[in-house]
């Protein structure tokens, strides 16, 4: 099989427990590191599938690496080969299909329960209807022509959505503990009030063996059926 193209935006928010379940399935992959200057491949013919990681930057920033990110995304969608975006990444996957990145009308920093919203759900995640995510994000994504939403929370409408063989979405399911706790050096960074959208690290930090081990439950569904699509 050809390798998984996992993109890094930042050095801090690289694919994490999706790189742990890429390998407990013998699937290989290639990180490129946008962050360390690497240039964004020509064509997708070299790797069966596409994952896009976080990042601090607006995919509405004038990058250098976003517009031929962008058309990657696009040839992929095209050639029906598999795309799944976290955060950034599915704001990424959004933009190259038709969809807008807006301000959200809160930041989520934290733990926050996601829930279906569609039946289409049931085709990625069985008989989950709603589980704890990790959320780092202060802008959302639009719904793009011809996709289903199938996920949403109390502070942002759009968790994720789908479009054949693609995943995008607005929530981490890809978080580690190392994860958590690095990106919460710059918590302070932020500038957001802790409340009902904003948990303080030391909230994050509560059960968060379990929380992480629950939410793997439903990565692992996630992650299964998306690559059940890979050619």
């Amino acid at each position: 099989m050809k390798p998984i193209a996992i993109f890094r935006h930042s050095a801090g928010e690289g694919p994490g427990y999706f790189a742990t379940f890429l390998d407990a399935h013998g699937i290989p992959w290639r990180l490129i590191c946008i962050d360390a200057g690497e240039p964004v491949p020509g064509s997708v013919s070299d790797f069966s599938g596409l994952c896009l990681m976080g990042g601090p930057m607006s995919v509405n920033d004038d990058l250098p690496w976003i517009p031929p990110l962008l058309a990657l995304i696009r040839a992929a969608a095209a050639a029906e080969i598999p795309v799944i975006g976290h955060c950034l990444g599915g704001q990424l996957i959004s933009k190259a299909l038709g969809g807008v990145i807006t301000k959200n009308s809160v930041k989520e920093l934290g733990w926050g329960e996601v829930t279906v919203c569609d039946p289409a759900a049931h085709d990625w995640l069985g008989d989950i209807e709603r589980f704890e995510a990790f959320h780092w994000h202060g802008e959302t994504f639009s719904i793009p022509p011809g996709a289903t939403r199938i996920l949403r929370s109390a502070w942002c409408e759009n968790q994720a959505f789908v479009l054949g063989p693609h995943l995008a979405m607005q929530c981490h399911v890809e978080m580690t503990e190392a994860m958590i706790r690095l990106w919460n050096r710059a918590w302070a960074d932020e500038r957001a009030t802790p409340g009902p959208s904003v948990q303080t690290p030391e909230e994050m930090y509560e059960n968060i063996e379990a929380r992480l081990a629950a939410m793997r439950v439903a990565a692992d569904r996630l992650y299964t059926r998306w690559i059940a699509g890979l050619q």
